[in-house]
């Protein structure tokens, strides 16, 4: 039974690798964005950020690459659509300027030479046209987009007093606003891999106010809605785009036709001095919560990311805090961010961007190891239309690795590249650890020893707990009675049983749990 179930998963997996397409446009269906053309299959957005809002009014990177070859890049490394920045100046007052004319009046001389050999049609064309050309190739190569709108006046985000942080700040009048979403809703009404509109990026700063955010997001999510009524809107919140939590007292209150998206932002620096499982508490009661309850909304993260150079601990802990939340509530999300560097930073040329995708020359993955974590999160499906048995996969977030099951060795291994992950079904806190449609169980062995996977369901060696504060410690208790924490310390795929360390303060505990990390996240989808 156990070897027919596994060949009936691998050709799950099979299928689920192969290239998916959607019947557009998209719709939401509870907390699921979905296709409904085909009958409700869920859409999970898994994007990165390309800037395009920055002073040269242009998507970064152009200079050093051709376009295509960008475009590429994303394709290559499994995401399904782009979140792309834009600047409302950028159609509102900018609109008949050429690329050249504004890398002239920045002295932009490398950046524009660098263009002309990569990408030459694209200095004679204006702002608007160059951006649509972007949009263009994006869909060419089958990815979705979602249109940012990042800043009004362009240049880097964010600061509470740069003058576009909330409506009636000096960059940000609220009616200059509003035509620019028009114009954009407009230009991209045709363009079907436009799936989404994003009203407004991190609204912030001290004139910011639930009850004008009520006014002036209900106005754009209708003008936007009236003109393309076949795109997403999508509703970032206050503090940086952190915090929906007014949103309990009072809804929106805007009919959208099952179009409206919640938008939400997590970095490292986002909650100051928290664990990981008070910082997905933090995370769920400003903006997850969204998700749930009677009248639930999808929720987009529409940034997160971290130094890709991996030397930031708190950015690496972080991300595997990130994963097991995003693994277990399945929400789509964007990568901050593709570009490995700016045209014009800050007054700085070809400022480096540590936390993208790319390495500064465009040419190479910065991270190919967090590239790959990320993408095991491809494993985690659910939907609303399922008709498969709801389980869970075991995932290890510090390494990115799914919990596997060998029927030679009657053990279980961690498999980095997630193809054949295996269901498992754990009812409640104690209760066993059942391999799913087998009278398998997983039981402790003893101290340093892999568990074994064995027709043992009742004793206290095959009751499984979250015994930490992280809830992400699973444990079973030994023959003598002492918790065993799943524990994987090498840089091989073998899974032991150890001492559990850490259990009652990770944030104080001198040593590193991570490498006991493990959760299990629900899946309903093949």
């Amino acid at each position: 039974m156990v070897v027919k179930y596994l060949q009936a998963i691998f050709l799950l997996s099979l299928l689920s690798f192969g290239v998916i397409s959607y019947s557009f446009p998209l719709s939401t269906q509870g907390k699921w964005i979905i296709d409904s053309a085909s009958g409700g299959q869920r859409v999970k957005l898994a994007c990165t950020c390309w800037a395009s809002h920055l002073q040269p009014m242009l998507a970064e990177g152009l200079h050093k690459q051709p376009l295509k070859d960008i475009v590429a890049k994303v394709v290559q490394q499994r995401f399904n659509c782009v979140r792309l920045t834009w600047a409302t100046y950028m159609f509102t007052r900018f609109n008949q300027s050429t690329v050249t004319q504004t890398l002239d009046s920045l002295k932009l001389t490398e950046t524009k030479q660098g263009i002309a050999k990569n990408n030459p049609a694209l200095l004679n064309m204006t702002h608007v046209q160059a951006y649509e050309a972007v949009v263009d190739e994006l869909g060419r190569q089958g990815l979705m987009v979602v249109l940012d709108n990042h800043v009004s006046n362009p240049k880097w985000c964010c600061a509470d007093n740069d003058g576009n942080g909330f409506f009636g700040d000096t960059d940000f009048d609220p009616q200059e606003w509003e035509r620019g979403l028009v114009d954009v809703a407009q230009q991209f009404t045709n363009k079907t891999q436009v799936v989404a509109m994003s009203l407004r990026n991190e609204l912030r700063g001290p004139r910011q106010n639930p009850s004008d955010w009520y006014k002036y997001i209900s106005e754009g999510a209708k003008l936007v809605h009236g003109v393309n009524p076949d795109v997403l809107v999508v509703v970032s919140g206050l503090s940086y785009g952190t915090d929906l939590s007014f949103l309990k007292n009072q809804p929106l209150g805007v009919n959208l036709d099952n179009k409206l998206v919640y938008e939400s932002h997590w970095y490292s620096w986002t909650i100051v001095n928290k664990d990981c499982a008070e910082s997905k508490q933090v995370v769920y009661d400003h903006s997850g919560f969204v998700m749930d309850g009677d009248n639930p909304v999808p929720l987009f993260l529409g940034e997160f990311g971290i130094d890709q150079r991996g030397t930031s601990e708190a950015d690496n802990k972080f991300f595997n805090c990130f994963m097991e939340y995003a693994a277990q509530y399945d929400f789509g999300w964007s990568l901050w961010a593709l570009q490995g560097s700016y045209y014009l930073r800050e007054g700085q040329l070809e400022h480096e961007e540590v936390f993208g995708l790319l390495n500064a020359n465009w040419d190479t993955i910065r991270n190919p190891e967090f590239i790959k974590r990320l993408q095991s999160l491809e494993k985690f499906g659910q939907g609303p239309s399922s008709k498969l048995l709801s389980s869970s996969l075991m995932y290890h977030p510090d390494s990115g690795s799914c919990v596997q099951y060998s029927t030679q060795t009657h053990g279980i291994y961690a498999d980095s590249s997630c193809l054949t992950p295996i269901r498992w079904i754990h009812d409640r806190d104690g209760a066993p650890l059942r391999l799913m449609e087998t009278n398998l169980c997983l039981k402790v062995v003893g101290d340093g020893l892999a568990p074994k996977v064995s027709p043992d369901c009742s004793s206290q060696q095959s009751l499984w707990y979250s015994v930490s504060g992280s809830k992400l410690q699973l444990a079973a208790k030994d023959s003598n009675g002492q918790y065993l924490c799943l524990d994987k310390t090498s840089s091989n795929s073998q899974i032991l049983t150890r001492k559990c360390i850490c259990i009652n303060d990770d944030s104080g505990c001198l040593d590193d749990p991570q490498r006991q990390w493990f959760m299990l996240s629900p899946k309903n989808l093949s």
